[in-house]
This record gives structure tokens, sequence and C-alpha cells, in this order.
């Protein structure tokens, strides 16, 4: 019996989406619930499942276009029951350990599907015109000068596997990079990164956006993590981050300047009654924001463990679209990659977005003297359509005030002292 197996749709809105990676290769035999490929759309990753165990006939070529139910193989179930091929295992049974004498019969099904260097792929490896006339000159084949490189080992296996655009089991040798060799390289840029290409230009040309920075001493929250860090993550399985102290301030000062939540839609100007906080996340495929609903009855540990979740499913290509849509306000982290200050971009249509950076030791006057305190740079890059200068300039205020002093967080951003006497 052959089965049809159809691309998903990501979305109402998406009517096609690109393949691109197949996870097994024409002719292998597949299980039931197993993932055969990806498909990558303008918002997300999403996998395709095999319906049924059998036989797999590859339809459509790696890396094509192709319209959302589209059939893109077919399975043949009459095969149900032959063993697997290697090709069709997981990636992370493709990258074995090395071998030793003791341990290689065990492997031995796993050396054998690996291609020889005289089958069909060295007719896949890129070879840039000097070297080709190199090879002319000295009569060398392909396969003599993969022969000639090196072994292969555990980790360059890992290393392919692991990167999304090397999923073909094919040799790539190519020039490095300045080499002397005047050459270039062309990929295909990515479905999702247009989109982000898109709304970043959006959002520069429909907004009318600024950028006001401060700074915070960071002394208190890293007393406060160094000190709780052990109990916290053994209480909640989280380690207790920077993000999760920004979050909840961010929190408070939105409430305190509802105008940095609010967007506009036509003529009229739009705040909504809760807080969908987005925290962008660097993944292999581009940057994407992952939203923690109602990030305003969240605590410290909610926090850190939606985060953690999202931002995994996210790196791994596994986020919804539920899971991206949306959000009021955005917070990303440029500090992990060592930036110093920056003007972070808007997330359109939203009207603000808080950016955090490195922290690092600065000389800093604490009462009439210099101490040396841990520094981070904050920025608020904001629309200036419906958030004035002075409400930016405040709300990094209230946020310096509540990183700088954490205890006033239960306060609303208040001083406990004056909660505590009523005023």
């Amino acid at each position: 019996m052959l089965i049809d197996v159809k691309i998903p749709s990501p979305g109402e809105s998406i009517t096609e989406v690109e393949l691109t990676r197949w996870l097994v290769t024409d002719g292998d035999n597949v299980e039931k619930d197993q993932e055969i490929a990806e498909v990558e759309s303008e918002k997300a990753t999403l996998p395709i499942i095999a319906p049924e165990s059998g036989k797999i006939s590859l339809l459509v070529s790696q890396g094509a276009m192709v319209k959302v139910n589209e059939v893109c193989c077919r399975i043949d179930t009459s095969f149900v029951g032959q063993p697997i091929t290697q090709k069709s295992v997981s990636k992370e049974a493709s990258a074995f350990e090395p071998q030793t004498e003791v341990d290689r019969p065990k492997n031995a099904e796993k050396l054998a599907a690996i291609p020889s260097p005289n089958d069909e792929a060295t007719q896949k490896v890129k070879v840039t015109p000097l070297a080709r006339e190199l090879m002319q000159e000295y009569n060398l084949s392909i396969e003599d000068v993969l022969n000639g490189l090196r072994r292969i080992t555990a980790s360059d296996v890992k290393m392919v596997m692991n990167t999304p655009e090397k999923t073909d089991h094919a040799v790539e040798v190519s020039a490095p990079l300045f080499s002397g060799e005047r050459t270039e390289d062309r990929s295909r840029m990515s479905q999702l990164r247009k989109k982000v290409s898109e709304r970043l230009v959006t959002a520069k040309n429909a907004t009318a956006m600024l950028t006001t920075f401060n700074e915070v001493d960071m002394s208190k929250v890293q007393e406060i993590r160094t000190k709780y860090q052990k109990d916290f993550q053994e209480k909640y399985g989280v380690k207790l981050g920077l993000m999760s102290f920004f979050v909840r301030a961010a929190v408070e000062a939105l409430k305190l300047h509802p105008m940095t939540n609010s967007f506009i839609d036509g003529d009229d100007i739009v705040t909504p009654n809760y807080i969908d906080m987005g925290i962008a996340v660097q993944t292999p495929k581009g940057l994407m924001v992952p939203v923690l609903r109602n990030a305003h009855t969240m605590g410290f540990a909610e926090i850190e463990k939606e985060i953690l979740r999202l931002a995994n499913k996210a790196r791994e290509g596994r986020i919804t679209l539920d899971e991206l849509n949306g959000g009021t306000f955005t917070i990303t982290n440029g500090g992990i990659f060592g930036s110093m200050l920056s003007t972070p971009i808007l997330n359109y249509p939203q009207s603000a977005i808080l950016g955090m950076h490195n922290i690092v030791e600065r000389p800093v006057a604490v009462n009439g003297k210099v101490e040396v305190r841990p520094i981070m740079y904050v920025a608020l890059s904001y629309d200036h359509r419906i958030i004035d200068g002075k409400d930016s300039a405040a709300f990094l205020m209230d946020i310096k005030r509540m990183i700088e002093s954490p205890e006033k967080l239960l306060f609303g951003g208040d001083d406990p002292v004056k909660k505590l006497i009523g005023l």
C-alpha cells in the first residue's frame, strides 16, 4: 500500500514553504512517527513525520519551494518489517564514537554505511577553479585529494550532522576564506530570515524610532544570585538568571508607563491590559522572539522555566507559531555576545524594546568615593510618535531603580520603607 505524505501547514496565511532538508534518503526504510524531513516557512520550522512504516520514495528535492498539502514523498508499507537502513537512522545515531580494534565489529554496519570516496559522494564535492587546475597539473583525482586530507574523526561527523545546511552525506571541500583564490559562495536566504528582514525594514521605515540610554549597577543582583543560586536551583530545577530580574523590572515599569506597552493601529493607540513579554533568542536559523504570555502574573521561577523551554524549542526549530506571535514589549540581551552598547530595533508593531548589554567592572562614584562596580548599559528604543522623551527616560530610571534595589520589585517599584510607614 502506498501512502502519500503531504507538506504540513505552518499557519492559515502561509501557502508555500521551503523543504530545507531530508533526514532520510530515497529508498530508505522508515519507521512510523520517525522524523523524515523539515520544512521552513517565514515564521517557523516544522518536522514532517512518517505516518506509517515502510520504504520511502522522495518526490521533492531538498531546498525546493513547495505548496502546503503538496505530496512530498510516498511510503510503501509492504516493506514493513524489513531492517531500517543506516541512512535513515537519526543524526544522533550517525554521530558515533571512534572505533578501536575491540569494538570495531559492533559498529561494522555503521562503518559500511559511510560512502567511500569513489562513490556518488565525490560527484558532489565542490572544487574551486584553481584547485581543479592544480589537480589536473599533478594528475590527482578527487578521491586522491580526499584520501590525502586526514582521517575523519567523530567530532567531524557530529559537526556536519549538527549543521542544518549540511544534511547530505557528501563531503564538501572548498578553499578557506581569504586564501588568495577569488571565489564566492552563494546561498539562498531562508524564509525565516527573509521575513525578519522585512519586519526590520518595516520597523525602521514605519516608526519614528529613537533610543535612550542609562547605566545600571548590577551589584545587588549579583549578590542575590550568588547567595541564593544553589537553593533556587535545588527547589525549581532551573538557574536564577539575569533575565528574570529584568522581566520583573520591565513588568513593573510598564505598569507605571502604559504607553510603553502600547502600539499604533491606524489612527488609534491600543493599550493592552496585559503584558506579553517577547524575549529575543538567537538560533541557528536566525533571530526569533518567543513570547512569555501574561508575564505580569509570573514569578521568578516561572519566568526562568518558560524562557528555558521556549529558547530550547526555538534553537531546535520546534517552536510553534502561537509561541512566536503577539507580544506587547520585547527584551533583547546583546550582552551574551559581549556587546557593550547598541540601539535595538523595534519589534514592529510594538512601540518599545529594552536592550541589555555586557556587565563590565567600571570605576564609579559612590557617596563621594570611587569604587569599582559591575555596570551594565541599558537602552530603550521607542516609537516617538506615542512615547515622549521624558517617558522613555523615566522608564529606564525605573528599571535602574528596581535592578539596583531588587526589593522594590515586591512593592511595584516603591521604596519598602515608604510602604511600611504608609507613604
